[in-house]
């Protein structure tokens, strides 16, 4: 039996996004309810087959309330449905993400907006040596599926105390460090859609491990766990 995303998803969004109120949340809480059952039923699905290629400690299907109290937008409800895969122990850094939306539909592996301290290690291995994970990043199958590093924030220059000329400042001057592979509507539709899941995980799977490599370890390779 094919592992599939119901096509009624897309439609549910589509009408929340015309009806984002709790009134018609309420009024229609039952196909909600049947919307996210099938999803979760998906998603468990990935995190079983993401077990067979990663040590992985849990799966979080994000809610689908906004927080709103800092926010202008004070629509209730998003209108896509997320889900994450967080990796086991703290040997093994950095996760999986897949997220269901109308018209923008994708997975990211990696590390979005780390904490100043595993920013300046990763740009700190950057300015060591930059090789590996110029191999990592230039592997046929990463250029193939995720066409390498996704853009993300970055400074406009290079960080307090890195050299502006240094010939890894690309790499250097990123704040995120993601894999990112967006996908159609019809491609998330297709009864392909969890392969391409499953295919595009396991390429990044040498960036995730090489990643935690570096952020168990301080500059000389000796463990800091």
């Amino acid at each position: 039996m094919s592992i599939t995303i119901q096509p009624s998803i897309f439609k549910f969004l589509n009408t929340l996004k015309e009806n984002n109120t709790r009134e018609w949340f309420a009024e229609n809480k039952a196909w909600f309810v049947e919307e996210e059952n099938h999803l979760k039923s998906f998603f468990t699905k990935v995190m079983d087959g993401l077990k067979e290629e990663d040590d992985i400690e849990s799966m979080k299907a994000y809610r689908i309330y906004r927080d709103v109290r800092f926010s202008k937008d004070k629509s209730p409800y998003k209108i896509y449905r997320s889900c994450s895969f967080k990796r086991a122990t703290e040997a093994l850094r950095g996760g999986y993400h897949v997220e269901i939306t109308p018209g923008g539909s994708f997975l990211a592996c990696g590390f979005w907006q780390p904490n100043k301290e595993d920013l300046l290690r990763i740009r700190k291995e950057f300015e060591l040596d930059a090789s590996e994970i110029n191999e990592i990043i230039n592997a046929v199958a990463v250029q193939k599926i995720f066409g390498g590093f996704h853009q993300g924030e970055a400074l406009k220059t290079a960080p307090k105390g890195f050299d502006k000329e240094h010939e890894a400042i690309e790499l250097i001057r990123k704040k995120d460090f993601m894999l990112l592979r967006k996908f159609t509507d019809a491609e998330v539709l297709s009864d392909d859609f969890y392969n391409q899941i499953m295919l595009s995980f396991k390429a990044a799977r040498p960036y995730l491990d090489y990643m935690s490599d570096v952020l168990t370890t301080n500059l000389n390779g000796e463990s800091i766990i």
